[in-house]
């Protein structure tokens, strides 16, 4: 369980962050980059609820959970010891990956097939999603870039690729089922 007694420690005032096992990185650090993009992610996704009702609430809310196990993942670097630790760290696994793709079929199957790309736009709720969509794409280039330079949980990568398709595709069913996407037409404006 988490308490937090106090919200400033003054800890990070010389530039530095700790990671989930206590060691010290600078605040740009690409793996603190990483885990903060997450938690934009998860911001973005808190202001988008603001206009979701019933389901897609609380598939939303599901996300926003496993988006703070994604942060507590990415927050601490694998090592050997994690098996045998006090405190086994928290990871992202395969059934998380595995029931955004079971959303993303599902949504899928009631949407008709794109014919154009679709601009960003519609309700309230589609434009907010089109925005975690974009933060989410982010947040995985920034975890692809770490993994290149670190040993990364191959489930967070996984979750973040797959997390964006399913933002794009609730975005089309928060559009009517499609029906009231804004369809981009090329060279429009010349």
């Amino acid at each position: 369980m988490v308490v937090l007694n106090k919200i400033y420690t003054k800890s990070g005032d010389a530039g530095t962050t700790a990671l989930g096992d206590g060691t010290r990185r600078t605040k740009y650090d690409l793996r603190v980059t990483a885990y903060g993009s997450v938690d934009e992610v998860n911001a973005t996704l808190g202001t988008a609820r603001l206009h979701a009702t019933g389901d897609a609430d609380i598939a939303l809310s599901r996300i926003q959970n496993d988006l703070f196990d994604l942060g507590a993942d990415l927050c601490r670097p694998p090592s050997p010891d994690d098996a045998t630790a006090e405190y086994p760290p928290l990871r992202m696994d395969a059934t998380q990956v595995a029931r955004l793709e079971s959303e993303i079929d599902a949504m899928t199957a009631i949407l008709e097939p794109l014919r154009s790309f679709i601009l960003p736009g519609g309700t309230p709720l589609a434009a907010h999603l089109h925005i975690c969509r974009t933060v989410s794409r982010r947040a995985e280039r920034l975890t692809v870039e770490l993994a290149a330079a670190e040993t990364v949980n191959s489930e967070a990568v996984k979750y973040l690729n797959r997390l964006s398709d399913w933002f794009f595709t609730a975005a089309r069913i928060a559009n009517d089922e499609g029906r009231a996407d804004v369809l981009w037409v090329p060279g429009a404006n010349r």
